[in-house]
């Protein structure tokens, strides 16, 4: 049983009435009248609640939750007592929210029942516990409140952004994907992969002449290619100290995590095989590239329990083993970051091996608090300063473009927000080319 801010004040006033009557005998007895009517009234209200077990809760979520989204938590309240109630309904959500004011109010009519939603956004992968639910009651006279303990603790795990892989498949069915700004490719050139001959026909490119079949034939007879199917894609994921800073409460690695599961579903609708690899001062995790149903689960498993490490990573012992596991040509998306020119350097001789066994795509990250203090007008000098060792970082990062492109390694420069978006077009204009 808990007293009210409504008895509390009219307690004070009922003393206030005491204390008059010191200088006015009349408001003695008054305060003594409502001394007593207080008193039977907080009877009466304990009496109203405590009379039956009126209240039932119970909360409902997904049994995961999907790292960096929305995620909808459902509370249903039901009352049975027979007049109306006033509730405060507070949920215990897990402690990694830093969150203590997960409270609603509202009202209940005799035996009727509410449903709440709001809406929960982690930033890391892990599990969540949750509490339980705790809802206190006050009647119609106000001045107690009774609280009811429901539900029970529950343990929720939260996965890379798989909520992200349904709305591609969604807008995918609807071929709608240009809303999420993935541009539409129109391949150029000729396919590589034969399928069949044919009968020359008005409108074939006549290189495609296959002159030995026509000389056996007696007419021309051209052959046909189709899209190459089944390449192989790697999603190379950087676990090193590197991949720790944070953009909008969410590590870097994170972000490569959601853009890898999300390039990998894209990958496996293309016909083409996705895979995954992590690595950190030692080569860690393998999961070969598949495109067999049940394979997104796995990759999400997989996944799901990936952390950054404090140490620098090994890049040797990446092409050792990268060389020991991947045979077939492939295409490598690594996802790391270079915070300098010196940095890239160091580990520019196995980027060139990697690349000369695979296709690779180096993907690495634009800094966009420093993009937005760039771009902020300078108030002094000491500002200018700031201004001019800011855009010297940026610049780093462009250089680190050119030096890779220069030495034949594709790389993209993006920021965490655009990672799943650019990386699917990166892959989707390379695709286009022939160049995986």
């Amino acid at each position: 049983m808990y007293l009210t801010r409504r008895f509390y004040i009219a307690l004070i006033l009922v003393i206030l009435l005491l204390g008059s009557g010191y200088l006015f005998a009349p408001f003695f007895r008054f305060g003594q009248w409502a001394l007593l009517a207080l008193f039977l009234f907080v009877l009466a209200d304990g009496y109203a609640l405590y009379q039956t077990k009126g209240i039932q809760a119970s909360r409902r979520c997904a049994d995961r939750f999907s790292n960096g989204d929305d995620n909808e938590v459902s509370i249903r309240v039901e009352s049975t007592y027979p007049r109306p109630i006033s509730l405060e309904i507070i949920d215990e959500i897990p402690f990694i929210f830093q969150n203590r004011d997960i409270s609603f109010r509202t009202t209940l009519q005799p035996d009727e029942g509410k449903t709440i939603r709001y809406h929960l956004r982690p930033t890391r992968r892990g599990v969540y516990s949750f509490g339980q639910i705790r809802v206190f009651v006050t009647g119609k006279i106000g001045l107690l409140s009774r609280r009811y303990t429901c539900g029970k603790p529950q343990d929720i795990k939260v996965y890379p952004s798989y909520l992200m892989l349904h709305r591609y498949e969604l807008l995918a069915m609807s071929d709608n994907l240009t809303e999420l700004g993935i541009k539409r490719i129109r391949r150029v050139g000729h396919q590589t992969e034969f399928e069949q001959i044919k009968e020359y026909v008005k409108g074939d490119d006549y290189r495609t002449i296959n002159w030995k079949a026509s000389a056996r034939r007696h007419e021309l007879m051209v052959n046909v290619y189709q899209d190459e199917r089944s390449q192989q894609i790697y999603s190379v994921i950087d676990k090193g100290r590197v991949m720790q800073q944070a953009f909008r409460g969410m590590t870097l690695l994170d972000y490569a995590i959601n853009a890898s599961l999300v390039l990998s579903y894209v990958a496996m609708r293309k016909e083409d095989k996705a895979g995954l690899v992590t690595f950190d001062k030692h080569f860690d995790t393998f999961v070969p590239a598949s495109k067999q149903p049940g394979h997104m689960q796995t990759l999400l498993e997989k996944l799901y329990s990936q952390q950054t490490t404090f140490g620098e990573t090994d890049f040797s012992a990446l092409c050792v083993h990268l060389n020991k596991h991947v045979n077939k040509r492939s295409l490598l998306v690594l996802y790391t970051n270079f915070a300098s020119i010196s940095s890239m350097n160091r580990q520019l001789a196995y980027l060139q091996q990697l690349n000369r066994q695979h296709r690779l795509l180096v993907v690495f990250f634009e800094d966009a608090d420093l993009k937005a203090y760039i771009e902020s007008p300078a108030r002094d000098t000491e500002d200018y300063y700031r201004h001019v060792i800011a855009e010297k970082f940026a610049f780093e990062k462009r250089l680190i473009v050119s030096t890779l492109k220069q030495n034949g390694i594709y790389s993209l420069l993006t920021t965490p927000e655009n990672l799943s978006i650019d990386v699917i077009n990166k892959y989707l204009g390379m695709k286009s080319r022939q160049l995986l």
